[in-house]
């Protein structure tokens, strides 16, 4: 069977990702075994990539009920086939980047130090 090639991940995407990761304490871009990755210290925050089915996806770490939901929202969210707390979506041009910053965010505080969590500034989630 033919090797089917990833496609590389347009650098629109890339530079929005890298903009919400870069202003991170520490948080850094380096290249990944597919696609592009961001890591706090040696611990993966998000990871962005072209797959054999010539869609992008972006995985992120997430709390217990973000994986539950994603588990049934369905496209484009999905679970990862990896890490209990991995979770992901398909990235396209109907992406909202308002909630990938969060999803981003999120990640970030979930993987970095808390002495390095607590320096960022995150939202209250609403009263319920």
């Amino acid at each position: 069977m033919a090797r089917v090639d990833r496609p590389d991940v347009p650098e629109v995407y890339v530079a929005r990702v890298d903009a919400v990761l870069a202003a991170l304490p520490q948080c850094r871009q380096e290249a990944a075994w597919t696609g592009v990755r961001w890591r706090v210290r040696s611990s993966t925050v998000a990871h962005l990539f072209g797959g054999e089915d010539q869609l992008f996806r972006l995985v992120v770490h997430a709390e217990a009920d973000e994986v539950v939901a994603f588990e049934h929202l369905g496209p484009p969210y999905f679970r990862a086939g990896w890490g209990r707390d991995v979770v992901g979506l398909v990235i396209d041009d109907d992406t909202d980047w308002t909630e990938v910053a969060e999803l981003l965010t999120d990640s970030y505080c979930r993987q970095a130090p808390d002495s390095l969590a607590a320096r960022v500034s995150r939202p209250e989630p609403p009263a319920g």
